[in-house]
Parts: C-alpha cells; structure tokens; sequence
C-alpha cells in the first residue's frame, strides 16, 4: 500500500517538501533504467499519419488514431522552430502504475473509498430532515421555510459539477484534487453549521456543505472509469448509485433518534462524526486515478533525470492547447445546446429531474403520513425509510443480473452496440414507479396497515434505481466527447428540480391530500413511459439527424 499512500494528497504534499524516501517511483530507484526507446528521439516528417498535424478538436473526436506506442516520436513545427517530441506512455501493457493494472484489492479498496466519500456526502442531505421540527420552533420559521435547509443543500451538489467535473478532465489538476481540498472545506462547514445561531447563516451552510460535496457526484463515476473495464463498469456504477441513492434515505434513521434525544444541532454534529474520519483516510489513502494526470507526473520526472525537454506526455500537449474559454463552452453552453437539439437527450435528462424530484418529495410526504396518520414519532418514522432500503436492493439485483445474464451476451455478439441497448432494463423499470406511487397514494389512510403503502415505497423504488442507471449508462455513449459535461448538465437539472419538489411538495400535499399529489406525480411517471420506449425505439435515428453525430 506504500503506492497508494505516495499517490495520495499528503503523499504527494510530502513529496513537495523533499520527504521522497517513504515511497518513491520506479524512475528514483539506483536500479532503474530508462527504455531504450527514449534514448534517441527521431524526428520524423509530416505525413498522413503524424498527428501533430492535425487539430485537437480531431483527436478529441475520435477520427485518429491516438494510441502512440512509448517509442513513438512526434514532429511539430511553431514559427518554423520544430521541436521533436518523445511521447511518454506505459513502459509495458503490464505496467503497474496504469490504473486498469492495479490489482484486485487496490481496486476494492478505492473504490470503497470513492463509495464511502460519496455516503458521507449524500447522506448529509437528508440527516437535516430529523431537525426541521426543532427549527421550525426555535427560529419561528415556517416548515417550508425550514425545509429550505434541505432544498438549498440538494439545489448546491447540483451546481458544484458545472465547474468540478470539467476541473478534474484538466490533467495538471486530475481527479485528487478537487475530491480532497472541497471536502475540507466540507468537514470544516460541518461544524459551522453544528453551532450557527441564524437561521439565515444556516440556509447559507447548507447551500456550501452541498456545493462543496458536488465532487463526489461530479467526479465518481470518472474515477472508476479510470481503473475499472467497460463490461465491470455497469455493476460498479450500480452498486456506487445504489450507496448514492441509498444515502439520503438513511439520513432520518441515523438522525431521528439522535435529535429526538438530545436536539437539532446533533444531525450536523453526525455529520462531523462521519465525514471527519473519512477526510483523514481520503488525505492518505485515497491515490490519484486519472492516467492523464498519472503521465504527466512521469514525464515530469523523467524530464528531471534525463534533462530533457522533448520527453512530454500526451495529456500535456493536449493541455497546452486548452483554452479557458473553451472549457467553460463545453462544460456550461454545449451540454444544454446538445439537450436543446436532441430529443432524447432532452427526456433523459428530464425523466432522471423527475424520478429524482419524486424521491426527495418523499421527505415532505412521509411526516405526513407516518407521523399525523400513523402517529410514528422521530426514530419510528426513520425507520419507514427502511422501505428504500429493499427497494433499492432488489433493484440492484434485478439490474446486475439482467447485464450478467441477457445483456452482457446479446451485446457481446453485436459488432457495434447502440447506445439505446443499454436502456432494455428500462422499459420495464418503468411501469413499476407509477405502480408503486399509486399503491403508496390510495392505502397511505388509517383504515390501512402502513405496511402496504411501505411496499409501495419499495416498488416504486426498484423502478426509481433502474431508470436512473439506464440513464447514466446510456448518456456517455450518446456524445462521448462531452459525456463529462452531458453528466454534470443531467446533475444540475435532476437536483434542480429535486430542490424545488422539497418546496412545493408540502403545500401541494396540503391542498390536495397525499392521495391527489402523489397520484398527480405518478400521473407524470405514467406519460414518462411513452418517452423511454420512443428513446428506445427512434434514439438512434434522432441521433444520426443531430448536428453534433460523430461526436
């Protein structure tokens, strides 16, 4: 593990300040030897096949081919001074530093870090909820003032990604960065908000503790892009968005009692106890994933034993030519102009806002039902989000097993797999969230054991975590040059509306009872169907019609 911790912040922090001895790489060991290959570089003339010729918005695009062995030596020519290049690369397919050669137990353990980092993050938005009685009272605020609190931190991790995710795709910053300097902030907005005596000062905690979580949605699931193969990626995405989803509804287990017995601040306080162990193995035990930024330290270092100024890896030359302007267009303007122009892109990122907004409506619907109908007090009515619980675990069973089973051997005899393949699950997922949120609508009444509208809880839910994986599993593959932005764009818009349903749900709830809302939302959820099957069917055909197909 000595890898990991040189790889990690401190590590690295360590390293700045001269301390190399604890773990070095294998370029500062005395035994070390250089590959022949960048001994002599080659100048080598213009022709078809040199890239450095071509425009990076090519390369980008996928038309060239980019994969340049170690030895591949490049020509380039600025203001009629050509500078030869040495490309820096993997010393071997087996080269270990290369995140997809790590072995099995390095990649458990960072991806349980990543897991456990995105819980800690999550789950802080709903421990909130077990305190919104005691504000309502102490402040003198109404309860949808109060519940602001939790709209205003969900509204903040769906900002964060908008600048976040395109940080992390730069490769002088790379992915560490960003997860570990925001959740520092995010550990120490903990213990402000734990003993912040406003409640205008609170409303604004709130907002900054989910704003600088954002990385752990932002940026996740391009962590384990970086070390983990396309056919394991959809069962580790399932099982990160299965703790991702998960987490909010564990938040009033984990607080109700807590506040029951002693008061408000103790859901921030949980927070704290939570988050600040995990900061401190996240500092030292957390390596950096993106090969980007992996290759560019090496180059940097075989720069300072050599010499040498043409040895520069890919991701550097790439970056030279990034401009500001360019990453702010593709990462805030070219995601919606995408959703604007194509319509399946536009109802994916609608029907994951709205499956979102529906489940954060659960933490207004809830008190109502479990706490005036049923009479649970604090911990009794956490206890009743244990219903997403089983939901979510048959639907991660159902999910995995449909792709190990049917989906991975029907796409495994496809010469090329269209992006609408992965949405299969789907079709079926989403007859069960109007099923569910009906059954929860018409029997969440006194004359009915709440165990019935539970199951209809854990229906709706199966269907909820399945819609969402289809989607995060189709949208990379529509538009793989922006799939970063495309994802942090769908963030934005399902927290968006996530932190509006906390708001208008309560007064909606009121005027039309918890039979009327809730069976007006899985009205919406039934329309939805007709959507994901016309995704299904015409996806690949309004696609090739788009101005942007090829990209």
């Amino acid at each position: 593990m000595r890898d990991t911790f040189r790889d990690s912040v401190v590590g690295q922090w360590l390293r700045f300040l001269g301390v190399k001895k604890l773990s070095r790489y294998p370029e500062e060991h005395h035994d070390f030897k250089l590959p022949t290959d960048y001994f002599q570089p080659r100048p080598v003339e213009m022709d078809e096949t040199d890239t450095s010729s071509k425009s990076l918005d090519e390369i980008e695009e996928g038309r060239l081919d980019t994969q340049v062995p170690s030895q591949g030596v490049t020509s380039t020519e600025s203001d009629n001074v050509r500078e030869d290049i040495n490309l820096v690369t993997w010393y071997s397919d087996s080269d270990p530093e290369n995140p997809h050669n790590w072995s099995f137990r390095k990649k458990m353990w960072v991806g349980l870090l990543i897991l456990v980092y995105t819980i800690s993050v999550y789950i802080g938005s709903s421990l909130y909820t077990a305190s919104i009685p005691d504000i309502t009272s102490i402040f003198d605020v109404s309860e949808t003032a109060a519940a602001l609190g939790l709209s205003l931190y969900v509204l903040g991790y769906g900002v964060g990604p908008l600048l976040f995710a395109p940080l992390s795709e730069i490769p002088a910053i790379g992915r560490n960065p960003p997860y570990v300097y925001t959740y520092i902030i995010f550990v120490a907005l903990c213990v402000a908000t734990a003993l912040v005596n406003n409640f205008g000062g609170l409303l604004v905690l709130r907002f900054l503790l989910g704003f600088f979580g954002a990385p752990a949605l932002a940026n996740a699931g391009a962590s384990y892009g970086d070390f983990v193969g396309g056919r394991e990626m959809p069962y580790v995405i399932a099982f990160w968005g299965g703790g991702a989803t998960l987490s909010p509804a564990l938040g009033p287990l984990v607080g109700g009692f807590a506040v029951q017995a002693e008061n408000w601040r103790w859901s921030s306080w949980e927070l704290l106890w939570f988050a600040g162990p995990t900061l401190i193995v996240v500092l030292t035990c957390l390596p950096e994933t993106s090969p980007d930024k992996i290759l560019l330290r090496r180059a940097q270092r075989l720069r300072d034993l050599t010499g040498r100024t043409d040895l520069k890896s890919e991701s550097e030359i790439r970056q030279a030519q990034l401009s500001p302007r360019q990453i702010a267009f593709d990462a805030l303007i070219k995601p919606w102009e995408i959703n604007i122009l194509d319509p399946a892109v536009l109802f994916s990122t609608i029907y994951t806002a709205l499956v979102y907004g529906l489940y954060y409506s659960f933490f207004e619907s809830f008190p109502l039902v479990y706490r005036n109908i049923y009479g649970f007090n604090l911990g009794e009515l956490g206890l009743a989000f244990l219903a997403v619980l089983i939901g979510l675990i048959v639907g991660v069973v159902i999910y995995c097993a449909y792709f190990y089973y049917v989906g991975d051997p029907k796409m495994a005899k496809m010469e090329s797999v269209p992006p609408e393949a992965r949405l299969w699950p789907g079709l079926i997922a989403s007859f069960l969230i109007p099923i569910g949120l009906f059954i929860f609508a018409w029997t969440a009444r006194k004359s009915v054991h709440w165990i019935a509208s539970l199951f209809g809880i854990a229906i709706s839910m199966c269907g909820v975590f399945i819609i969402i994986q289809c989607m995060f599993i189709y949208l990379p593959f529509t538009y793989p040059r922006y799939s970063g932005s495309l994802f942090a764009a769908n963030g934005f818009a399902r927290s968006a509306f996530a932190a509006g349903a906390v708001l208008f749900a309560g007064p909606m709830f009121s005027r039309l009872g918890i039979d009327g809302g809730v069976s007006l939302l899985a009205g919406l959820t039934v329309l939805c169907i007709f959507g994901i099957y016309g995704m299904y069917f015409w996806g690949a055909s309004l696609r090739k019609r788009s101005r942007f197909a090829g990209f």
